[in-house]
């Protein structure tokens, strides 16, 4: 069967075939396909009883492919942009909390061969890791460190 078509529990499945996608992200993606109103919902939430969606895989599979580059800042984010619930936003940050320090040093050491020499080389340092989504403390904690952790 073509793409074209493809019906919209098809489509629905094929993205999740990919990766997890929470029922937010597959409403923005499926709208323009949904023949007549409601049919989208419909499909969604038998999908959802079904298992095929669910919010706690999405937050667990954001986890594993971007916590090892990323900040509980950035990550929060992109729980947020994908309509995870508040409260699972939040507990999967604070799950994040506990190896933010380790987590940021790793990235530095990856990036940057010695601590900063410089005003200049600081910001730049500095900049990299609030890019990625660590906080000023964790930052500065980490670019204290980073001369004593070798």
């Amino acid at each position: 069967m073509a793409l074209g078509q493809l019906s919209l529990k098809g489509r629905a499945l094929r993205l999740l075939s990919g990766r997890e996608h929470s029922r937010v992200e597959l409403e923005r993606k499926l709208r323009a396909h949904e023949e007549e109103p409601g049919q989208l919902g419909r499909i969604l939430d038998e999908l959802q009883a079904k298992g095929f969606i669910s919010d706690q895989r999405v937050a667990e599979s954001v986890i594993n492919r971007r916590a090892a580059k990323l900040g509980a800042g950035r990550i929060r984010q992109e729980l947020q942009d994908k309509g995870l619930d508040a409260e699972l936003v939040l507990a999967t940050v604070n799950q994040l909390k506990s190896t933010e320090l380790e987590r940021a040093a790793e990235i530095w050491r990856r990036k940057f061969a010695a601590p900063p020499q410089d005003a200049a080389e600081r910001g730049k340092q500095t900049r990299f890791l609030a890019a990625r989504g660590f906080g000023g403390e964790v930052i500065r904690r980490v670019l204290a460190g980073s001369g004593d952790e070798d």
